[in-house]
C-alpha cells in the first residue's frame, strides 16, 4: 500500500538530509515534491495545500534553522503532520455493552459482507468476544450465502431469517444475543450503487430501534477522490462513530486514506490488507505514517508473528539452536509457523529501511516454500533427525517422492548445514555481521 506514494516521499526526504543547511529555497523546492507527490496519489487538493503550508510554516522556524542536524529536524516535521492529517491517535471499537452493537454500512461492491466476516474474526481472536453475525442485506440474497458461507468458514454463527424486514431482523438478532451469550453483535446492511432516500431510511430505522455502538461505514479505497462525498453523504444522515478501508493491497493510490480524517472527521478505524480472513488491521496513524515514510512498522510486524505462532514451539526451537541440536525435523515446524504470517514479502516491507535495501520489491514465491516441505515430507524420521545418512540413492528416493530434482535436495541441504554453522557461530560468539 502506498508504495508509489512512499517512494516519492522517501527521495525528497532523502534529497533533503543531502543539504548542510536548511534554507527557504530548499525547503520551497521539496515541499514542490511532496504537494506533487500528494495530488499524484489522489489526495484531496484542499488537503495538499493545508499539509503542505503546515510542513513549510514549521521547516522554516527557529527549531529547525538551530538544529544540528536540520534535515532530521524536517523529517520529524513531516512525520508529525502526516500522522497528525492520518487522525493523530489511534481510535479504538466501543467494546462495552451486552451485547455491544455494530452495524456496518456503505455502497455496494465495497466489500461489506467480506469486512463483516473479517471484523468479527478479528474481534474473537484479539478480544476473545463471541460475536454474531446478523444478515440484513435482504435485497440481494447471494448476500445472505455469502455471509452463511463466511460464517461456516470461521465457525462464527450467522443469525438470518430470509427475505423478511431488516429492521424485525435486527431486532430479533438481539434478543436471540442476550438469550445465548452473544457479547457481540456485527449487523450487515443493504448497499446501493449510489446514497438514496430508501436505503437511508431504512438504515435510520435499524439504528433507532437498537442502541448502536458503532455505525461503520466502508468504503473501497479505489473510489479515488469520491470516497469523500460517499462518506458526508452517509455522514449526514446517519451519526458514523468510523471508516473501514478496504482493498488497500490493491491497486490503489491511498489518497482517500489521506483525506478521510481531514475532510469529515470520521476516523479510520481498520484498514483492510488483504482477502483473507485475516486481512484487516487496526489503523495506528503513527504506524501508517512510518510505513509511508519507509521508517518501517515493526509493531505491527511483532503483532502480527505474536498472534499467529505458537509461542511454546517457538521457545523449544530456540533452545534446540542454541545447543546445535535443530533438525530438519524442527526446521519443518517452523516452516508451517512461518506460513502462517501470510505472504513474507509484506512483512518484509515493514522493516525499517527496507525500500532502502532494495528489499520493497522483493517477491517470494509461496511455491518456493511448498517444494522445500515437500522434500522434507519426503524423508523419514530418521533422515530429517540425521541429515548426514542422506546418500545418493537415499536422495533419488526422496527427489522422486517429492516430485523435485536431485540437484534441489542437494541445495536445501547444503543451505541447511550453512543455517546451523551460522548458529553455531553465534552461540561462540565468533559470528560477525557481512557488512
Amino acid at each position: 500500500m502506498f508504495e508509489n506514494l512512499g517512494d516519492r516521499l522517501q527521495s525528497a526526504i532523502t534529497k533533503i538530509k543531502g543539504y548542510g543547511k536548511i534554507t527557504e529555497e530548499n525547503i520551497t523546492e521539496v515541499t514542490r515534491e511532496i504537494r506533487l507527490a500528494l495530488l499524484e496519489a489522489d489526495v484531496n487538493y484542499k488537503v495538499v495545500k493545508e499539509f503542505i503550508n503546515k510542513v513549510k510554516t514549521k521547516a522554516l522556524g527557529e527549531e529547525v534553522a538551530k538544529s544540528l542536524k536540520p534535515g532530521e529536524a524536517f523529517v520529524k516535521i513531516l512525520k508529525d503532520e502526516l500522522v497528525e492529517l492520518l487522525g493523530g491517535e489511534k481510535k479504538d471499537l466501543n467494546l462495552t455493552g451486552n451485547p455491544a452493537t455494530l452495524m456496518l454500512v456503505g455502497l455496494q461492491g465495497s466489500g461489506k459482507t467480506t469486512t463483516i466476516a473479517k471484523l468479527a474474526n478479528n474481534l474473537r481472536k484479539k478480544y476473545k468476544k463471541n460475536p454474531l453475525l446478523v444478515a440484513c442485506d435482504v435485497y440481494r440474497p447471494a448476500a445472505i450465502e455469502q455471509l452463511k458461507q463466511l460464517g461456516k468458514e470461521l465457525n462464527i454463527p450467522v443469525y438470518e431469517e430470509g427475505l423478511s424486514n431488516p429492521v424485525s431482523i435486527a431486532n430479533n438478532a438481539i434478543n436471540y444475543a442476550k438469550e445465548n451469550h452473544y457479547d457481540y453483535v456485527l449487523i450487515d446492511t443493504a448497499g446501493r450503487l449510489h446514497i438514496d432516500e430508501l436505503l437511508m431510511e431504512e438504515l435510520n430505522q435499524i439504528s433507532s430501534s437498537i442502541k448502536m455502538n458503532e455505525i461503520i461505514l466502508v468504503i473501497d479505497s479505489m473510489t479515488g477522490q469520491d470516497a469523500i462525498n460517499v462518506i458526508e453523504g452517509f455522514n449526514n444522515k446517519l451519526d458514523l462513530t468510523g471508516a473501514i478501508l478496504t482493498k488497500l493491497d490493491g491497486d490503489t493510490r491511498g489518497g482517500a486514506a489521506l483525506s478521510v480524517r481531514y475532510l469529515t472527521n470520521i476516523p479510520i478505524k481498520y484498514i483492510g490488507v488483504s482477502e483473507k480472513m485475516d486481512g484487516l488491521e487496526e489503523f495506528y496513524p503513527e504506524r501508517m505514517a512510518t510505513r509511508i515514510l519507509g521508517m518501517g512498522d515493526i509493531m505491527t510486524m511483532l503483532e502480527k508473528a505474536e498472534s499467529v505462532i505458537d509461542q511454546d514451539e517457538a521457545m523449544k526451537a530456540a533452545k534446540k539452536m542454541q545447543k546445535g541440536n535443530f533438525d530438519l525435523e524442527d526446521f519443518l515446524q517452523q516452516l508451517n509457523q512461518i506460513k502462517k504470517l501470510g505472504p513474507l514479502e509484506n512483512l518484509i516491507k515493514m522493516i525499517p529501511g527496507a525500500s532502502k535495501m532494495g528489499l520493497n520489491n522483493i517477491n517470494i514465491n509461496p511455491k518456493d516454500l511448498l517444494h522445500i516441505e515437500a522434500i522434507i515430507q519426503s524423508m523419514t524420521k530418521e533422515e530429517r533427525k540425521n541429515p548426514d545418512i542422506l546418500k545418493a540413492s537415499r536422495k533419488i528416493r526422496i527427489a522422486k517422492g517429492s516430485g523435485r530434482s536431485v540437484e534441489e535436495v542437494n541445495r536445501l541441504l547444503k543451505q541447511f548445514e550453512q543455517m546451523k554453522m551460522m548458529m553455531k557461530k553465534m552461540k561462540n560468539g565468533n559470528f560477525k555481521m557481512p557488512f
